[in-house]
């Protein structure tokens, strides 16, 4: 029986391996969750500096916080769901 998209989002979640550096928690320490990958093609100073942003915002109550933009460029292409995106609006138009 053919997985459902929920699934197959999970599989590729897993498949990512997402985490901190440090492998604690992220609620803990406060580090930015990201898959392996992107994690490996930042530099120590650019991770640090996203893990900044993050910390700052949840010291304001907030769980979701963008990144800085060239980080977010630069992380944007080691996750599954912006390349799904990209080939679903292919489909749509």
């Amino acid at each position: 029986m053919p997985k459902k998209a929920s699934q197959r989002s999970l599989d590729n979640w897993t498949r990512e391996k997402w985490g901190t550096k440090s492998g604690k928690p992220s609620l803990k320490t406060g580090e930015r969750y990201l898959p392996k990958a992107a994690r490996e093609a930042l530099t120590d100073e650019e991770y640090a500096r996203t893990s900044r942003k993050k910390r700052k915002g949840m010291r304001k109550g907030k769980q979701y916080v963008k990144q800085p933009k060239k980080i977010a460029e630069k992380t944007a292409r080691y996750r599954s769901k912006k390349r799904l995106l990209k080939k679903a609006r292919k489909r749509k138009s």
